[in-house]
């Protein structure tokens, strides 16, 4: 939760106007929501924070939104309100939260056995499907894409030799410890939240700000960095920052130089298209990441591999397991739902779809905050829209996470919620579906230049 201090960061924003709005939206969600309340009073008796992950209970509402059903791109919570849900489960219910393809496979499924550690012909059409889409030959099943990226690094190191890598500033690659590595003034750390004596990130880790290609090139520079694990855009700290012209193509001449492998982690960046963004700025990694949304809400990640990674996997994997995988990994509900997503979902159509309506959204923000004069900005990757607190996007995170603007942010959630619109818990981001609704934009719209000019006093 944040204070009820001034947002320096928020620009624009009149601090009393917003000190009584989150007073008064803080109080009328607890005040409707007596089912919620008491649920959450007993999830403290066995969660910690009375959340089943803990992280949930850094999100703006002062008791958890606690969610019935969910359909399409909405949610019903325990006290009887509805959502048009722009959240969308942080991407892992991007196609929306019962899309029918996705159903229809999983109930065939269910008739034919959830899982049974041995291969069937789904893993071999969605692999196939995968290897068409982001062009690397091999491919590997997980149970989530914190797995994937963590058998990516292991992979990398195995193939390298070596035992560093290289992660960019404020960057977020799911829970491998490795990677939760920042920049500080007396150099790297780990970040706020994050114990040292789990994983001494300054013996594992190098950290620079991303598009700092002086920075990277030094850090490659004596050839010690088993691989550098990239967002290929970054979308989890509020805003879209973008790579600069060129930076994606000296990432990859660097690497090569060094001998350094290249991991992209697409998790987040699949709203860019249907290859996600390694398709759409035409990448050429060593090893590609992703999850959530690829199994329509099944919890699945995979990773591809070039030729030669494949090849060293190979050698590594001769005998025993080698660590990699688990038993539920590629389980065949999970894979089957995956076909679907890929063969039915993940469509062109669909994307056409999800950019217009998100095109819309982003230019109705797009005009509040010109109405208004802020100096904000909004930004879009495909499907996926995120406003934040500079006058223009930011090129790293450091500028981003700079701080300040959490105060803002809890109010625009709270308004917006309490009224039948939310946006991401931790980002405010908002995520289109081919599920969701025109009306629903519509609404986001009128709400947000609403809040906006009670905010500013105009």
């Amino acid at each position: 939760m944040t204070s009820d201090r001034p947002d320096p960061a928020a620009p624009g924003i009149d601090p009393r106007r917003l000190t009584d709005l989150l007073a008064r939206e803080r109080a009328a969600w607890t005040e409707g929501r007596p089912k919620a309340r008491a649920l959450h009073e007993r999830a403290k008796l066995s969660q910690v924070h009375g959340t089943p992950q803990h992280w949930m209970n850094q999100f703006p509402p002062p008791v958890p939104l606690i969610v019935d059903r969910a359909a399409g791109a909405r949610l019903y919570d325990t006290d009887g309100h509805e959502y048009a849900d722009f959240g969308l489960g942080a991407t892992a219910a991007l196609w929306g939260h019962n899309h029918p393809a996705v159903v229809a496979a999983l109930r065939d499924q269910l008739d034919r056995g959830l899982t049974t550690l041995w291969p069937h012909e789904d893993h071999v059409w969605v692999t196939e499907e995968l290897g068409r889409r982001f062009g690397l030959p091999f491919w590997q099943f997980t149970v989530s894409a914190s797995d994937a990226n963590r058998f990516a690094l292991l992979l990398a190191r195995v193939a390298t030799g070596r035992q560093r890598i290289l992660v960019f500033h404020h960057a977020y690659h799911g829970s491998v410890e490795q990677t939760c590595a920042v920049l500080t003034g007396s150099g790297v750390a780990a970040p706020p939240g994050v114990d040292p004596n789990g994983v001494d990130v300054r013996q594992t880790t190098k950290v620079v700000e991303f598009n700092d290609l002086p920075a990277l090139e030094r850090a490659l520079e004596p050839r010690d960095v088993a691989a550098v694990l990239a967002e290929p855009v970054m979308t989890n700290g509020g805003a879209v920052i973008r790579p600069d012209p060129g930076f994606h193509a000296a990432l990859r001449d660097l690497t090569r130089r060094t001998g350094t492998l290249l991991v992209v982690d697409e998790t987040q960046t699949i709203p860019a298209g249907p290859g996600g963004c390694t398709g759409e700025l035409g990448l050429e990694p060593d090893l590609i990441t992703m999850g959530k949304c690829l199994a329509g809400g099944v919890p699945a990640g995979v990773y591809g591999m070039s030729d030669s990674v494949a090849a060293a996997t190979a050698r590594y994997t001769a005998t025993g397991d080698g660590g990699l995988g688990s038993t539920l990994a590629g389980g065949a509900l999970a894979v089957r739902a995956m076909r679907a997503v890929l063969g039915e979902v993940m469509t062109e159509r669909t994307y056409t779809h999800m950019n217009r309506l998100a095109s819309r959204y982003e230019s109705d923000v797009d005009s509040v905050i010109a109405h208004h004069g802020l100096p904000w900005h909004v930004g879009r990757l495909g499907g996926r829209v995120s406003y934040a607190f500079t006058p223009t996007p930011p090129r790293n995170a450091g500028q981003v996470y700079s701080g300040g603007g959490s105060a803002v942010r809890e109010a625009l959630w709270l308004y917006l919620a309490n009224r039948g619109v939310v946006l991401n818990g931790m980002s405010g981001a908002a995520l289109f579906s081919p599920m969701t609704e025109e009306a629903d934009v519509d609404l986001h719209g009128e709400l947000f230049g609403a809040v906006i000019a009670e905010l500013v006093g105009r």
